[in-house]
C-alpha cells in the first residue's frame, strides 16, 4: 500500500494536468460564450481537485484550505458569469 500510494498521486497529478490542457483549449476554441463559461467551470473544478491531491502526496493540511477558497471563488465566479449571460448584468438595481 505505501508503494502504491506515490504511484496513484502521479497518476492523478498527470490526468488533472492533461484535463486542465483540455479545458484551456476549450477556454480559447470555444464557439460560444455558455461553452467558454463550462470550460473555466471545469477548469476551477479541475485545479481544485490538482491541489487537493498535491495535499494528499505531501501530507499536508494546508492544501485542503486552498483547494477550499478556490472551490468557494469559482462557484461565486460562475454564478456571476451565469447570471451576466442570462440578464446582461451582475447586479441588479
Amino acid at each position: 500500500m505505501n508503494v502504491l500510494l506515490p504511484l496513484a498521486v502521479k497518476f492523478a497529478l498527470a490526468c488533472f494536468t492533461l484535463a486542465m490542457l483540455l479545458d484551456l483549449v476549450r477556454l480559447l476554441k470555444g464557439p460560444a460564450a455558455q461553452d467558454r463559461v463550462l470550460a473555466l467551470d471545469t477548469l476551477y473544478i479541475n485545479g481544485m481537485l490538482l491541489i487537493l491531491t498535491l495535499g494528499i502526496g505531501f501530507g499536508s493540511a494546508l492544501y485542503f484550505d486552498i483547494a477550499l477558497l478556490i472551490a468557494l471563488f469559482g462557484f461565486v465566479g460562475s454564478t456571476a458569469l451565469a447570471k451576466f449571460l442570462l440578464r446582461g448584468e451582475v447586479i441588479e438595481p
